[in-house]
């Protein structure tokens, strides 16, 4: 994953990756979200942005620029973010998904015009998608309770821990013009949030207990490197040491 969370992910991003998931909690009473007060007030603030600001110029960019140059632009960035997959997957010992992250970014970043295209999937070798939080979490960190940060939207106190070290593991920090730079990830956030207006009409019920129920399941199946494991909103019985809410492997978030 990229260094700094999107905008769109306090939405929908997350959760419309996961999917959405049976079983949905409906209010408070989660015992992974103790301080879901703040959190409300948070996700609010980031909503009224969201829908005032950030989303009609999704829709816009959404209008105005072809499906093919959209790709590119998600390609583009996906690249990039295949260092910092490399990097964690290095840190975890998982040494195959580090291989498979650095071929992915040569062949992408040469016979992929810069990353604008994406023969590397077409080749059967795929994304695996690692930060600094899973890389913790490989290292025993505990999750800690859900946190809503402003403008950043849903993380974990593990995964907001690992925010620093993603975002100096993204290339585009490094980029010394600031208007090249902010443009960058402008287009970024745009561009992600362009990708799930469609998507948006799945959630339901309380906005905010299915964007957080799906991003904490999200993580989970990042943690599992895909794999199916533990349900714990079908289960009921999370909570903050891991061993409720983590999979067969033992992985943190």
């Amino acid at each position: 994953m990229r260094a700094w969370s999107t905008l769109a992910g306090t939405l929908v991003a997350t959760g419309m990756l996961a999917g959405c998931a049976g079983n949905q909690t409906q209010g408070g009473g989660n015992p992974a979200d103790p301080w879901e007060g703040f959190n409300r007030g948070v996700f609010a603030f980031n909503d009224t942005i969201d829908r005032y600001a950030l989303k009609p110029v999704a829709q816009g960019y959404d209008y105005v620029t072809p499906t093919p140059v959209q790709q590119g632009v998600g390609n583009f960035f996906g690249n990039l973010g295949d260092i910092g997959n490399s990097f964690n997957s290095l840190l975890q010992w998982k040494l195959t998904h580090a291989g498979t992250s650095t071929a992915r970014f040569l062949i992408n970043s040469t016979l992929g015009l810069g990353g604008l295209l994406d023969p590397a999937s077409r080749m059967g070798i795929n994304r695996h998608e690692e930060d600094f939080g899973q890389t913790l979490a490989q290292w025993g960190v505990g999750q800690g309770p859900y946190l809503v940060l402003p403008f950043l939207g849903p993380s974990t106190v593990r995964a907001t821990a690992g925010l620093p070290v993603d975002w100096y593991t993204d290339p585009v920090t490094y980029i010394e013009d600031d208007g090249t730079r902010w443009g960058l990830r402008a287009l970024d956030l745009v561009d992600t949030r362009a990708g799930y207006l469609d998507q948006e009409k799945l959630i339901h019920g309380d906005r905010y207990s299915f964007i957080r129920d799906t991003y904490l399941q999200r993580r989970q199946y990042l943690l599992n490197d895909g794999k199916a494991g533990k349900d714990p909103f079908a289960e009921g019985d999370f909570d903050f040491d891991d061993s409720d809410f983590e999979s067969s492997r033992s992985d943190t978030q």
